[in-house]
């Protein structure tokens, strides 16, 4: 494994996992890949119960996906089957962004859906039973017999409001069996595209685990009706409630299903799709804002509004197509698009990318194309690194060399950039040693000499970009870590005085700042990454 590689799974298992118990398992799967239980125990050296209880423990916080498949038995044998554990890379690094999931439920929908919110981010998967009892506990001393079916109404409200919002999903079954592949290739229709390159393992279990769409946001009537807020001996006690309960729900090995608890009550967890897909939405909307002006961000978050629910993916290279009426419709519900008029939303659009002919045409639609959007961020992130590492003529050649996008002379580019040959070429040599650009040669039998040519491959500049990114937050987190635990006896002291509280302020303004850098860097990383 390379240096970048080990950065990554480093990154991921340091900066990302808040199960401090089972950092080892989670650590072993991330480096080593998708594993047995018995290779997770030979790795690893703990004893089989501690990484079953991990592993379980793990899946309940969807931070790792089981399946099973079958192998092939020795000779005058039966097939085996096994199980086999993935970690789940992605769902592991949205375990510090929960800070920014909450602010967007919180400011949508707020706090009773935020609480409701707050406990699936805490537990990983709770069933709706679950959840109620955990409002029971929580509100017991202010809730009273005859305000009970009023709170489990709202309760009910509140929960299909997330449901509805895709903020909350089923989850995934526990094991899906993945059948042998020569038996899945039987089962190839002739629309198949030969020519495509097979599904990995991993993104076969991925598929076969998640529900039917249909399913997978649907709030049976019958999981709300089992769940009223009752005082009924058969109830788990308030002292049972989430705690031990949801531990012995979820330490149950070998289930066929894991969308199910033991009491086959429906399962449900944070949907973190839907919130990337929301961070997406809501920089690119700041982008537009920042580099074309307050118009154009109404109308593309307008866009976004009027066809939220028609998105089928986080990545959309477009908005969904939208015609003007519709478009100027959802404008106008919010204040600041109606200060827009008509003739304002046009011009916006025009500024976002549409042509002017096909504005005037209510029947057309239009669409937005996000991917230049985001491809323009990309590019002006990598630019202020430059300009900040380098100077402002690097930023300049830099530049240049982006928008020119095929080989470039160095007289051309000393020429264009107004900036002399033998700087620019210190400048190119400089950036060439960190890989940030790249050099051909091209022999001249005229002159007895090869000139120069410079490009910039944006696909690999981009890894390095990021993989640097996960660098620096592995060290910014490393940072917080060795930060406080030199504050530790500060922070848990019980010694009072001026000189304690002003250490432990300054303790806690280091920390802030540490976090919000923290936070800063993983916008960044989302950019790249995830958007």
């Amino acid at each position: 494994m390379g240096d970048k590689e080990d950065y990554n799974w480093h990154y991921l298992t340091q900066l990302k996992m808040r199960i401090h118990a089972h950092q080892k398992v989670c650590e072993c799967l991330l480096r080593e890949g998708t594993l047995s239980l018995a290779q997770v125990i030979r790795f690893t050296q703990l004893s089989k119960q501690n990484v079953t209880n991990a592993l379980l423990v793990l899946v309940q916080h969807n931070c790792v996906q089981a399946f099973t498949i079958q192998l092939p038995g020795g000779f005058e044998e039966e097939p085996k089957i096994m199980t086999q554990y993935m970690a789940l890379h992605t769902n592991i690094i949205h375990h510090m962004r929960f800070p920014k999931f909450l602010a967007i439920v919180s400011k949508e929908f707020g706090e009773e859906c935020k609480e409701i919110f707050e406990g699936l981010l805490q537990h990983g998967r709770l069933s709706f039973n679950q959840i109620m009892d955990r409002h029971k506990d929580k509100h017991k001393a202010d809730i009273t017999n005859g305000e009970n079916s009023t709170a489990a109404n709202v309760l009910h409200e509140n929960f299909n409001k997330l449901a509805q919002a895709h903020y909350i999903e089923r989850c995934p079954a526990h094991e899906p069996f993945l059948e042998p592949p020569e038996q899945g290739a039987k089962k190839r229709t002739s629309k198949s595209k030969i020519a495509d390159a097979p599904p990995t393992l991993e993104a076969r279990a991925l598929a076969a685990a998640t529900p039917m769409e249909s399913l997978r946001f649907l709030v049976d009537v019958d999981t709300l009706s089992n769940g009223a807020l009752e005082d009924d001996s058969k109830n788990s006690p308030a002292t049972d409630i989430v705690g031990e309960k949801r531990k012995h729900d979820c330490l149950e090995p070998e289930t066929d299903i894991w969308a199910t608890n033991k009491n086959k009550e429906i399962l449900w967890r944070v949907n973190f799709e839907e919130f990337v897909r929301r961070l997406r939405q809501k920089f690119c909307v700041s982008h537009v804002t920042t580099s074309l002006d307050r118009g154009a961000g109404i109308v593309l978050n307008a866009i976004y509004e009027a066809s939220r629910k028609e998105e089928t993916k986080v990545k959309m290279e477009t908005t969904v197509p939208l015609t003007m009426d519709t478009i100027l419709e959802e404008t106008m519900k919010s204040e600041e698009g109606r200060s827009l008029k008509l003739d304002g939303v046009k011009a916006s659009l025009v500024q976002l990318g549409c042509e002017v002919s096909a504005i005037d045409f209510d029947s057309d639609t239009h669409s937005i194309d996000l991917k230049k959007i985001i491809d323009q961020a990309q590019s002006q992130e990598v630019e202020s690194i430059v300009l900040k590492k380098y100077g402002r003529e690097a930023y300049r050649i830099f530049r240049a060399l982006l928008k020119h996008e095929t080989l470039y002379e160095t007289d051309k580019i000393s020429i264009d950039t107004f900036v002399e040959k033998k700087d620019v070429l210190k400048i190119l040599l400089q950036l060439l040693k960190d890989d940030f650009v790249q050099m051909e040669r091209l022999g001249n039998e005229a002159q007895k000499m090869d000139i120069l040519l410079w490009k910039i491959h944006k696909r690999s500049l981009w890894a390095q970009v990021l993989d640097d990114m996960y660098h620096a937050a592995l060290n910014l987190k490393l940072r917080l870590v060795h930060e406080l635990e030199q504050a530790k006896d500060i922070l848990k002291g019980k010694a009072v005085g001026a000189e304690v509280v002003q250490k432990r302020k300054r303790v806690g303004e280091k920390w802030k700042v540490l976090e919000s850098s923290l936070m800063v860097l993983d916008d960044a990383i989302m950019l790249f990454h995830d958007f």
